[in-house]
């Protein structure tokens, strides 16, 4: 407020005063907090994990209660900085960080604050900060009665807690006394900041996981073009060898055959360094890994998970039958496995033997029909046992799920060629 119109000569806080002052800003207030909720949602765009974001405004109740508690602490008019406020919720504590980073970055901020909301030694933190509200959205809106609004930023746990916290402490000034109510709050708040940092590591996990994982199938992938596409347009063209030669040579002379310490560590933990081994093209270390893994006897999900990475780690180093024997074993354990059917199809294409990719690779359409990739492969399997409709019908099937793929452009180019079209 710009002056204090709440209180009287005898500076005792006049509530129909203060009221009549607070009701002349409520539209300026909602337009404002509104716009910046809208503009702090579009600044955390950058932000993958998608925080929500909500405003509100103070009502007049809770402004004059917080009022009558500051108008204790000081003689001067109160000043209240939360009248407009946003609350960015967010699911990982890295978020946090990178949410208060962008508000540094978009907003002139001129206080910011780490809040505890703990009883005894357990600490939560919650980041409330107050922002200067930029003079274009009070140009556009009007004066709100104040030039500060405040961002709080948390987690979801975190919320909850402040919640719980606002609502059983706070509004009701409830302090328990007895030593096993204050050891139940302790505890539920400990667990919660547990929980946040324990997802914080199942999310750093995951991110490394995925990494590894992409890294791989880049690697698989690029020799399944070398192995199948070349030999597509050069019908008389034997396959060369000499790419898994020299990945299998290099591994041997330049791998990392460090030994791992297995004790104690996850399934997650051994996979995470089975597939860096596997990106590393230490091919032979992978697979010492996958089948140290598969000793371990995980479920069955598990186990076909890994039977179809060891299988990729077999078909990269050519050991072909193995590679087969792997992607069957996952199928086995999981019928539903379509990239197992259509890696084993890739094998069998690979060794020209087109009439068992086939089958494998409708198994796999069968389970997924929505698969570019897999029409591409069967469709050249057709091409080479001399079927050009049936590869044409492929091919156009593909191009309908993916139509800028160049490889399937340049194939049915071929096709029509074949065809006389």
């Amino acid at each position: 407020m710009k002056n204090n119109p709440g209180t009287n000569t005898d500076s005792s806080p006049n509530q129909n005063a203060l009221r009549i002052e607070y009701d002349k800003y409520i539209e300026a207030r909602l337009l404002i907090v509104n716009d910046l909720r809208e503009r702090i949602e579009q600044i955390l765009l950058p932000l993958h994990s998608s925080p929500f974001v909500s405003g509100r405004i103070k009502n007049f109740e809770s402004f004059f209660s917080k009022y009558l508690r500051f108008l204790k602490i000081s003689e001067n008019d109160p000043k209240i900085t939360d009248l407009l406020g946003v609350r960015i919720i967010c699911p990982f504590l890295e978020d946090v960080l990178k949410a208060e980073e962008l508000i540094a970055d978009n907003f002139k901020i001129e206080e910011k604050e780490k809040r505890d909301h703990a009883y005894m030694e357990f600490g939560y933190e919650s980041t409330h900060i107050l922002i200067k509200i930029p003079e274009t959205i009070i140009a556009k809106y009007g004066y709100p009665g104040t030039d500060i609004a405040e961002i709080q930023v948390r987690t979801i746990l975190q919320d909850a807690w402040a919640e719980v916290e606002h609502e059983l402490v706070y509004k009701t000034e409830f302090s328990p006394f007895d030593e096993p109510m204050k050891r139940k709050l302790a505890a539920v708040n400990a667990s919660l900041s547990l929980a946040d940092i324990i997802f914080q590591d199942l999310r750093s996990h995951q991110r490394e996981y995925s990494k590894e994982l992409g890294k791989r199938r880049e690697t698989f992938f690029q020799k399944i073009e070398e192995s199948t596409d070349e030999l597509l347009f050069s019908e008389e063209q034997e396959r060369d060898k000499s790419y898994a030669d020299r990945n299998i040579k290099e591994d041997s002379e330049d791998g990392d055959n460090t030994d791992f310490d297995y004790t104690n560590e996850s399934i997650d933990d051994l996979l995470v360094k089975a597939l860096s081994a596997h990106n590393q093209n230490n091919f032979s270390d992978a697979i010492s890994q996958y089948t140290r893994i598969l000793e371990l006897k995980p479920n069955n999900v598990i186990c076909s998970i890994i039977y179809k990475h060891r299988g990729m780690a077999n078909f990269a180093c050519s050991s072909y039958n193995e590679a087969i024997d792997d992607f069957s074993n996952s199928l086995e354990l999981d019928a539903q496995s379509y990239k197992a059917a259509y890696y084993r199809g890739i094998v069998y294409s690979v060794l020209k033997d087109y009439l068992p990719a086939i089958e494998d690779y409708t198994l796999s359409l069968t389970i997924n029909p929505y698969q570019s990739f897999c029409l591409f492969r069967r469709g050249q399997a057709y091409y080479h046992i001399g079927d050009y409709p049936q590869a044409l019908s492929d091919c156009e099937k593909s191009l309908s799920l993916e139509p800028n793929n160049n490889s399937t452009i340049k194939f049915k180019e071929l096709l029509h060629k074949k065809l006389k079209m």
